[in-house]
């Protein structure tokens, strides 16, 4: 729940690279700017395109992936389940393009908006203040692509799932249903003032009574916390009656203010045993679910601001890379079994 300063590389990036052998379609649409709360979403989808592909998401930092851009989907003809994807706050659908690419590859279609007010390109504090709007996010993205002309009718709406990292843990967790309490929130935090979440009442408006609200869309079959943040405020008899199956992926190497066990941890003690998987990856540390860092990154982050580097830092000896593919290991496995796949 760390809030992430990309700086000045992390620039939307996409340059073209040339002719190449890619499975997956990518394009973005603008939805809602007469509204005030304009979605920049992200698409990752199948495809047997043979075109230019481009590059999305590299830049000095991180590592991007290609892609064939507004390519036409596979042509196949099953209806292929969907996934839509929360980053965490302060980031972008950047952060999980890494996870979206491969998703995209094993036959999902994947779509992640930018969140206003808690996403890089959007630090507007009346939006991030608004934190109720977060899984209305997710809801619409979904309403989108059932009218979406090109993707629509590649779509099964009855295996909808939704994936969320930090913050993005938390908004998928509401959209499942959990209920956010006020005051239970605020007399956690006078036991565990450590924790990010306390810390950021007033960007985020956490004391607003609209956050008690329910923001369940009952189109979501399956949900998926990558090393959530901000779950101590939902009351624990919401999350007993959660009942769609749930993957809680913990951080095992705690960054300073995300302890595992306070916050994932929390979770597990009251979602569904028959419903819930929980895990924690030991050596991961609350930046590893984002994207692979280059090899210099940790210097140009660490000239650009002390302290900075930490999100292109793991808490162990394997590679992001290594640890990515456990996650992605974890997350179809899941799937799978909960026969939400292709």
């Amino acid at each position: 729940m760390a809030k992430v300063y990309y700086l000045f590389f992390f620039i939307y990036s996409i340059s073209f690279f040339g002719y190449a052998d890619s499975n997956v379609g990518f394009r973005e649409i603008h939805y809602g700017k007469e509204d005030g709360r304009p979605l920049n979403i992200a698409i990752w989808y199948p495809t047997t395109n043979q075109q230019k592909t481009v590059f999305i998401g590299d830049n000095v930092v991180f590592y991007g992936s290609e892609v064939v851009p507004n390519a036409i989907p596979i042509n196949d003809s099953r209806k292929l389940p969907l996934i839509v994807v929360s980053h965490g706050y302060g980031g972008s659908w950047q952060n999980l393009s890494w996870l979206a690419y491969e998703l995209a590859g094993k036959g999902y279609i994947i779509a992640a908006p930018n969140h206003p007010g808690t996403t890089f390109f959007n630090k507007d504090i009346n939006q991030s203040r608004k934190l109720w709007l977060r899984p209305e996010d997710l809801s619409k993205t979904i309403d989108i692509l059932k009218e979406d002309k090109l993707l629509a009718n590649h779509i099964d709406m009855n295996k909808i799932s939704a994936i969320g990292h930090s913050l993005g843990g938390w908004t998928v967790i509401a959209l499942a249903g959990a209920r956010f309490d006020i005051d239970l929130f605020k007399e956690d935090c006078t036991e565990n003032s450590q924790l990010k979440a306390c810390q950021l009442v007033n960007e985020l408006g956490l004391d607003n009574p609209k956050l008690t609200q329910s923001m369940l869309d009952s189109r979501i079959k399956s949900f998926i916390s990558l090393d959530a943040g901000l779950v101590r405020g939902f009351t624990p008899e919401s999350l007993k009656n959660i009942n769609i199956p749930s993957l809680i992926i913990g951080a095992g190497v705690d960054v300073g203010d995300m302890n595992v066990e306070l916050e994932s941890g929390y979770l597990r003690r009251f979602l569904l045993k028959s419903l819930s998987t929980y895990t924690v990856i030991p050596d991961a540390m609350h930046f590893s679910f984002i994207q692979v860092c280059k090899p210099q990154a940790i210097e140009i982050l660490e000239q650009e601001a002390k302290g900075e580097s930490i999100i292109c830092k793991d808490g162990g000896e394997r590679t992001r890379t290594e640890i990515h593919d456990e996650i992605i290991n974890q997350i179809t496995t899941f799937l799978d079994q909960k026969n939400l796949n292709p």
